[in-house]
């Protein structure tokens, strides 16, 4: 058993939580399945099947639902149960077992108590409260923890600190790139579960979407996001469709909120029902423009790798004292400077500015559970002209994001706001201006500039028309 965990140790994905033995006398491998939810190219799945493989053990998929993840409502974790079944399926065909227990039955510990597993491998995240809960798992079981980063494409370990910005990290990643941008081989599991069926079955709970739903104490103050559906499958038509129509126009498309020119797969990564490695290598490989591809790959790997390196690294990724010293010194300076107009947090919710482009921006993440990058930058900024204080303004715009968006509450937003507002991953902008000091500016005449801002403001209205017919 020891020379297994010297071989776990070994794979750049995995960490050792804790230092207890492997039960010699386990019924099973479990892999804790979390962040990564899907059945395909997942490391952590892979590692757990490959475990399970050596020790001649079959391998359990447990998914507990948990209902009052930090900040998560009614649109969350709909989104998050449409993908639920077709994982569980994707599992079965590799010859693994799918055990599904919500509330009140979702607890790990206790499962491991029932089934006696030689060990446990769950998937990493880097977020405080589900790395927390690793934590706690880790002193708590009686057996070896195994973590494995399976939604990054270069291993979040590969970077020991905070990188400083997008020009630190590029190089240090490309090098990688070579060794981590490959097909996984989705490994199926040689030895059955049915020895353990009838005890599995016992404790599996079906997968009702409707009855979950309708059952669950979950947050009910946001709707279900209209015309978007959740899972693996929808997330690959996506791709497919991106790839076939979007992709070789990316590089002067994306910043066109009216044109729609992105992949709108966040979703997707962040509920891990899609790796990026199938992205990436699916636009690696597509017939395109090799500046569009790069464009892609930049957002995707780079910029997306940074901010889950921010997350990791800076415990204030949430707050503005995460920010660089410089900017919270310049918005402190500012903090008393008199706003042009100031809102409250109801009538920025409620889309009640004068500003009929951010207004249009909230109502579309309001409505539909997304908002386009570029306009995201610019919303978060109006927020901070908007308000009484620079930490209240990072406080609202956190707020907002991860109350609305689909992929709120995700490394790529918290690091969104903090580059908005604070000045996160960008550099001093002068000359120095008011309540902004040194933090980039940006102005609807700007946005006009840029993109066609009466069509993107017709297309948020027909769409609220829509929904209230």
């Amino acid at each position: 058993m020891s020379m297994l965990l010297d071989w776990i140790t070994k794979n750049p994905r995995a960490t050792l939580r804790n230092q207890k033995p492997p039960q010699k006398d386990g019924s099973c491998v479990i892999y804790w399945m979390q962040r990564a939810q899907r059945g395909f190219d997942n490391p952590a799945l892979d590692l757990a099947i490959e475990v399970g493989n050596r020790l001649e053990l079959p391998v359990v998929v447990f998914f507990g639902l948990h209902p009052r993840y930090p900040n998560a409502n009614l649109r969350h974790y709909s989104f998050l149960i449409d993908g639920l079944a077709e994982t569980r399926d994707r599992v079965l065909a590799r010859g693994a077992y799918f055990l599904f227990r919500p509330f009140p039955e979702h607890d790990l510990l206790e499962l491991c108590r029932i089934l006696r597993p030689a060990l446990v491998v769950g998937d990493e995240n880097p977020l405080r409260e589900p790395s927390g809960w690793r934590e706690s798992a880790a002193r708590k079981l009686d057996l070896p923890l195994v973590t494995v980063d399976a939604d990054v494409i270069v291993p979040t370990a590969q970077f020991t600190k905070e990188e400083y910005a997008a020009r630190t990290i590029r190089p240090k990643i490309h090098r990688l790139l070579p060794t981590f941008l490959k097909p996984l081989e989705n490994l199926s599991a040689l030895q059955s579960w049915q020895p353990l069926g009838a005890r599995l079955d016992s404790l599996n709970r079906p997968i009702d979407a409707e009855g979950l739903l309708c059952n669950l104490p979950l947050d009910r103050s946001v709707s279900i996001a209209p015309n978007v559906k959740g899972g693996s499958s929808e997330a690959l038509k996506r791709l497919d469709h991106f790839v076939a129509e979007g992709l070789a126009n990316y590089d002067t498309d994306r910043n066109q909120p009216h044109l729609r020119g992105t992949s709108e797969l966040s979703a997707y990564l962040h509920f891990g029902q899609i790796s990026p490695l199938t992205i990436a290598l699916a636009v690696k490989s597509a017939v395109a423009p090799e500046l569009a591809r790069e464009a892609f790959l930049e957002e995707l790997i780079v910029r997306r790798e940074l901010a889950v390196n921010f997350v990791k690294h800076n415990p204030g990724y949430d707050r503005l004292d995460g920010c660089h010293k410089w900017a919270v010194d310049t918005l402190t300076r500012h903090s008393n400077d008199p706003r042009p107009r100031l809102y409250s947090a109801e009538q920025l919710e409620g889309g009640q500015t004068e500003d009929k482009l951010w207004n249009a921006a909230q109502m579309e993440m309001v409505i539909s559970g997304r908002m386009h990058g570029y306009l995201r930058m610019y919303w978060a900024k109006k927020i901070l002209e908007w308000t009484a204080s620079p930490d209240e303004a990072f406080r609202l715009a956190v707020e907002l994001n991860d109350r609305y968006q689909l992929d709120g509450r995700d490394p790529n937003g918290y690091t969104g706001v903090a580059w908005a507002i604070g000045g996160k991953h960008d550099r001093p902008w002068g000359p120095e201006r008011p309540v902004f000091g040194l933090i980039r500016y940006m102005v609807y005449s700007g946005c006009a500039r840029k993109f066609n801002v009466p069509a993107y403001i017709e297309r948020v209205a027909r769409m609220s028309q829509e929904i209230q017919e």
